[in-house]
């Protein structure tokens, strides 16, 4: 897991994945509210196997508060959890498929 720092940046190389030594490619997969507490939003994007994810927790401090959220980040490797539910790492690399289809990773989503 990981703080909020993205590692964003560019990603280097010609690799399609996004993937460099410094840092992977991952995509907006999924996007909750905290149940514990109020006005936070937790932003999952994963690797685009599944098998990877990098979590983002941003606190809102109001509604005009409203901060971009890209299709996809580049992450450090070392600020990367690994998906061990089978069925949960379906689900990420589907959803990241389709954001990688539908989107540009500097699209606003």
């Amino acid at each position: 897991m990981s703080d909020e720092s993205s590692g964003s940046g560019e990603s280097g190389g010609a690799d399609p994945t996004g993937e460099s030594a410094e840092s992977v490619r991952v995509w907006l997969v999924e996007r909750t509210y905290s149940d514990d507490e109020q006005n936070i939003v937790i932003l999952v994007y994963a690797t685009p196997d599944g098998g990877r994810y990098f979590r983002k927790e941003r606190a809102l401090t109001s509604f005009t508060d409203v901060r971009d959220t890209t299709a996809a980040v580049d992450a450090r490797p070392e600020n990367l959890g690994t998906v061990d539910d089978p069925d949960e790492r379906e689900r990420y690399a589907t959803e990241a498929a389709r954001m990688r289809e539908a989107h540009d990773p500097e699209d606003l989503v």
